[in-house]
């Protein structure tokens, strides 16, 4: 029984037994690994995917981590100022040994996915868990006193402007329809109402809303 199969960007024909040389997989030396995209199966019955067989996988173990041969690569410019580089380049590789062809059941055999050691998956695999930021605190509302007034029902008074006049300690209609000039000038500079309070007419709807 023979398969072929995808890794790498390469098509590989194997049987059980089989070296082959392989792209970089993110795996250790003595890892047993599963190809799960498996274009055909060949044997006595021809198994052809579309594109991949479904269920079929090939297992490996790993022998080692290697290093193809060394290509040089030579370039060389004649205009102007002559000028020429070298540079070699080997390319990481992966020896493993074929153990089992696998024709149904590969989702269930438990074996680590022979994943590119360049790939996204492998590159979050590999990366350390970074913990997660501790959430910011949600600002506690202010508490509003028992039996507070709604101070939203003054003129231009909203969410903002009444948790200012909370946090200064006015909670009801009745203080506000007690205020003085010298209180209106008070909570103007305090608060930053810039006129405000005489401009809306606090005082008097206070007043009114206290009854």
């Amino acid at each position: 029984m023979f398969a072929v199969l995808k890794t790498g960007g390469k098509q590989y024909k194997v049987q059980a037994g089989d070296i082959l040389r392989v792209e970089k997989l993110a795996a250790d030396a003595g890892e047993k690994i599963q190809f799960n995209e498996v274009l055909m199966l060949g044997g006595d019955n021809t198994v052809v995917g579309a594109p991949l067989v479904d269920g079929a996988a090939v297992q490996a173990d790993v022998i080692e981590q290697i290093k193809g041969e060394k290509l040089i690569k030579f370039v060389k410019r004649r205009r102007k100022h002559s000028s020429k580089r070298t540079v070699g380049h080997r390319q990481k590789l992966t020896l493993v040994r074929v153990t089992d062809i696998l024709a149904s059941g590969a989702d269930k055999s438990g074996v680590k996915a022979a994943i590119g050691s360049g790939s996204v998956a492998a590159v979050a695999e590999a990366a350390p868990a970074k913990k997660a930021a501790p959430k910011k605190a949600a600002k506690a509302a202010t508490p509003v006193a028992e039996g507070a007034d709604d101070l939203k029902k003054l003129s231009g008074v909203g969410p903002a402007l009444e948790k200012k006049l909370l946090e200064a300690g006015v909670t009801s209609f009745a203080q506000i329809a007690a205020w003085g000039e010298a209180d209106i000038a008070e909570f103007d500079e305090k608060l930053s109402f810039k006129g405000r309070i005489e401009r809306e007419g606090w005082v008097a709807q206070a007043a009114e809303l206290a009854k």
